[in-house]
Formats: structure tokens, C-alpha cells, sequence
């Protein structure tokens, strides 16, 4: 059955799942605005007479909302409803890549095609099995390419556990997604080196690690390591979806290194119900099995455990 459903769904492959879908707004300085306030980005290209538009607002411009889209072609449905028949019936999103040619700016009026770019071969996941379905949009303004979206899912069955299956907490976590833009992040993580992107022009740090400086738009950059330094900038206690690799409840700090810039990480040494803002961290690297290295935080002052 599985073959048979592989072919079917391979058949999808390259067929639309828009056509010349159309922007619900215009490129505005609002949504700007809107943005960069969110993201904390101060960047001065964003704002004034000759503003763009950040790249990375790139599918904002083409969301549909709750109505959807004219343009909205029906093979992705039909894709999407082929898997839910087949039992694969839950999804997650894993990935996506963005690619840009040429800056938005206010009064830009966005066009988009996407398409079924690929299916995979069935995977099996610490989730369940399934497939990772991958489409590509393509944004333009007039008859000019502004840049490509790829949206990567797995649509899949969600593992069935038996109460004896669920005792046992040797479950692997989860692997990191590497990819070309943060190969070399994970590459000195396994060399318990915490290593932060530098512009090569104008020196900005920054993380996560980015193919372009988001100050000066420089597309050249060496790193520095962190010293290990740094505090509570914010947290959540995380209870719930429950994971046979993780053990809640736990406290996922976001970190302010002490080379300003932000990492999102475990706090561990210390109950989560005793996690404040602004206490001082310390990084360590925790091997979890053969393959897998995590930096994590624990309290640098003695005794916070309590």
C-alpha cells in the first residue's frame, strides 16, 4: 500500500499550488513598522522616505488570512487529504529557506506562484512516519523576481506508544536542522566552541547565524567565540505537548550573552520554578548520545539551586 500511495504522491510533484496569487495589501510602511518593532530591529533601512522592506518579510507579503487566496490552485489540498486518508494525519512544520533578489518597498504590489516542488520518500521520525512535502513560491513585483520561498512540512502518523513504551526515557532528542547558512555554528558546537557570526565590515555581531549582516547588508563575516558569560534575558516553563525525550517540567531560558547578542537554551542546575530574569548564567555543552552536543545554561552563582 505504502508503494502505491508513493507513486500517487510523487505524481504531485511540480503541479501548482497557486497561480498568480495576488498580495491582499500592498507593500505598506505600517506592516513595516509592525515588524520591526517585534523583531527589536532598528535597522534605519527599514524606516523614512527610502525605506525597504526587511527581506525576511518575504511570505508576509503573500499570506492569504483566513479567506485564502483567488490564485489558490487545488492539487495541494488533494495532497494534503491523500495522506489524511492514508492515516497520516498530523502535521508539523520543520523548515524553510528564503532566497532574495531584489528589496520591496511601500506600494509594491506582490504576485506570487507556488508550486509542489517535492514530495519525499516515506521517513520514519521520532514523531511518526510520514512525508516531507516541500513547496516553492516565487514573489514577484511586475514581471521582476523579488525572491523564492521554500516551505518544508512532514505530514505523518503520530506514534502509537504503549504504557510500556512509555516508561523507558532513553528517546533520543530531536536533531538540530543544519543547513548551509548554520553548518558552522553546529560544527563548533561539537567542538564545545559556542561561536557567534561578526560582520566583516562593520563588526555587528550576531545570532542566529544569517547569510547577510542585517546592519550594513555585508554578506561577509568570521566568528568569535562567546566567553560563556551571561543572564536570564527571559524564560518559559514549558509543560506540555508531553515528549518521551524531555522531562517536564523544564525551563527554556532566552540568554543575553555577554557579547549582547541572544540565544534561545535550556537553563538546567537549578528547579525551574527557581529561573528569574537577569540571574547569571554560565554555558556548559551537554553531550546527550553519541551524535547529539546542546549548549545549555546553568546558574553561575553556587547555591541558587537552593
Amino acid at each position: 500500500m505504502d508503494d502505491e500511495i508513493a507513486v500517487r504522491l510523487k505524481a504531485y510533484e511540480g503541479r501548482p499550488a497557486a497561480v498568480a496569487g495576488l498580495g491582499k495589501d500592498p507593500v505598506d510602511a505600517a506592516m513595516i513598522r509592525h515588524w520591526c518593532e517585534a523583531m527589536g530591529d532598528e535597522n534605519p533601512a527599514y524606516t523614512g522616505p527610502a525605506a525597504v522592506a526587511p527581506p525576511t518579510m518575504l511570505q508576509v507579503w503573500t499570506m492569504g488570512g483566513l479567506s485564502g487566496h483567488a490564485g489558490r490552485a487545488p492539487a495541494y489540498e488533494e495532497l494534503l487529504g491523500l495522506l489524511d486518508d492514508a492515516g497520516y494525519t498530523a502535521v508539523v512544520a520543520t523548515d524553510c529557506e528564503q532566497e532574495y533578489l531584489r528589496p520591496l518597498r511601500p506600494g509594491d504590489e506582490v504576485t506570487f506562484d507556488t508550486v509542489i516542488e517535492s514530495v519525499s520518500a516515506r521517513k520514519t521520525t521520532r514523531l511518526g512516519s510520514g512525508y516531507f512535502i516541500t513547496t516553492r513560491t516565487d514573489v514577484r513585483v511586475g514581471m521582476e523576481t523579488a525572491g523564492t520561498h521554500r516551505f518544508r512540512i512532514l505530514k505523518y502518523a503520530p506514534q502509537k506508544h504503549t504504557p510500556a513504551q512509555q516508561e523507558p526515557r532513553e528517546h533520543r532528542r530531536p536533531r538540530p536542522v543544519t543547513n548551509r547558512d548554520n553548518a558552522g555554528f553546529w560544527s563548533g558546537v561539537e567542538r564545545n566552541r559556542l561561536l557567534i557570526q561578526r560582520c566583516a565590515a562593520c563588526d555587528t555581531l550576531r545570532f542566529p547565524w544569517l547569510p547577510g549582516c542585517g546592519s550594513c547588508g555585508s554578506p561577509d563575516w568570521d566568528t568569535v567565540e562567546a566567553s560563556g558569560a551571561g543572564s536570564v534575558y527571559s524564560y518559559v516553563v514549558m509543560h506540555h505537548p508531553p515528549f518521551p525525550a524531555f522531562d517536564p517540567p523544564y525551563a527554556v531560558g532566552l540568554i543575553e550573552l555577554a557579547e549582547g547578542v541572544r540565544i534561545v537554551s535550556n537553563v538546567v542546575g537549578v528547579p525551574y520554578d527557581k529561573v528569574r530574569i537577569g540571574m547569571p548564567v554560565r554555558l556548559e555543552f551537554r553531550r546527550y548520545d553519541d551524535e547529539l552536543v546542546l549548549p545549555v545554561f546553568r546558574p553561575a552563582c553556587e547555591g541558587v539551586a537552593g
